[in-house]
């Protein structure tokens, strides 16, 4: 009697499922060392039950393949890494190479090989692109004129605050000079009435002197009547 296939799932009961982790456990075990030893191959197998116990077997020593298989695993990641790299460099070279292509043809090179429909097809992207750069042109243009607009502005602005400087500085300029004129008319009147006032002290003793030789002299006076008697 041929036995059935058996369905791949887990086994609700306990029983039967320690029954079959028993055996299934051990023939996996045994094929291991068959392989190990048949075909010289180092392999380790490490099983956890249900229940968390731990069941291993190393054809050398667990702690040696675990090491090989790590400094593996590092050898594939990078070779790994190198092959995405290597794809990405791929791409990135044909990428480059049809940018460059276009550039040439925009530039209206190598234009031979193009069809009809292409050649269309590239006066379209090269009128769009004309009236996009004449746009932008446009509101650079624009740009600069406000800004200097604006630098004009600030100048006049500027002008405008000093000259309310430069004529309150003149007024009180003319102010301080008129005060500067009546002080220094003040002081030369106070030093002419000075000057005048030393002189006429000076002159005093030569105008006495006058009047005294002016005055009649009494013992004149005196002689003169006698003659007339």
């Amino acid at each position: 009697m041929v036995k059935g296939k058996i369905a791949i799932r887990k086994i609700n009961c306990s029983k039967s499922r320690q029954v079959t982790f028993f055996k299934r456990r051990t023939g996996l075990i045994k094929k291991a060392k068959e392989l190990s030893i048949l075909c010289d191959a180092e392999i380790g197998v490490i099983i956890f039950s249900c229940t968390g116990k731990l069941y291993d077997y190393a054809s050398t020593s667990m702690d040696s393949v675990i090491e090989r298989y790590n400094k593996m695993k590092q050898v594939n990641q990078q070779q790994s890494i190198t092959a995405t790299e290597i794809q990405e460099a791929d791409s990135l070279m044909q990428q480059l190479s049809c940018v460059q292509e276009c550039n040439r043809r925009l530039r209206g090179e190598e234009l031979s090989k193009l069809s009809l429909e292409d050649l269309k097809n590239l006066e379209n992207v090269l009128e769009l692109g004309l009236k996009n750069v004449r746009s932008r042109k446009d509101q650079s243009f624009m740009e600069e004129m406000r800004e200097l607009k604006r630098k004009v502005d600030d100048v006049e602005q500027e002008n405008v605050e000093l000259r309310k400087k430069l004529r309150v500085g003149s007024r009180d300029h003319r102010e301080s000079k008129g005060e500067f004129s009546a002080e220094s008319s003040s002081s030369k009147d106070t030093s002419k009435i000075g000057a005048q006032a030393i002189q006429f002290k000076d002159d005093m003793p030569e105008r006495i002197l006058l009047q005294l030789s002016l005055q009649p002299k009494p013992y004149l006076l005196d002689a003169q009547e006698s003659a007339s008697g």
